[in-house]
């Protein structure tokens, strides 16, 4: 199950450091063609959304890491799980539902992920 964990884990933090670094970092302009939807969402809701992807992939990480409240894990997987139910309904407003194959993967990961951190629980 750890072995699992770490998997699963390692993926999410490197997909959620990249995409929510770039929501931080980056500019409307910059973010627009590969997310239509910055332009419907107030920019500080979007660098607040990549904060969150953020933290939720350190908070993925770092307790199991250092052994340091562990379950804060199944905490940061249950948020990250809350981003993609978001993401979910912001495309499916948008009349975008061909595009969110990959939002339903990341959550079904991010589920798994909580799933399999409860074993340190």
């Amino acid at each position: 199950m750890h072995i699992a964990y770490w998997i699963v884990a390692a993926l999410l933090a490197v997909f959620y450091v990249y995409g929510g670094g770039k929501k931080v970092l980056q500019s409307q302009e910059e973010l627009r063609p590969m997310m239509g939807w910055v332009d419907q969402v107030p920019m500080p809701a979007v660098r607040a959304i990549g904060a969150l992807e953020v933290l939720g992939a350190a908070g993925l990480v770092l307790p199991p890491l250092t052994g340091i409240a562990v379950g804060c894990a199944v905490a940061a997987a249950v948020g990250l799980v809350l981003i993609q139910v978001g993401g979910i309904v912001v495309h499916v407003s948008r009349g975008e539902t061909k595009v969110i194959a990959l939002n339903i993967a990341l959550l079904v990961a991010a589920g798994a992920a909580a799933w399999l951190a409860t074993d340190w629980l």
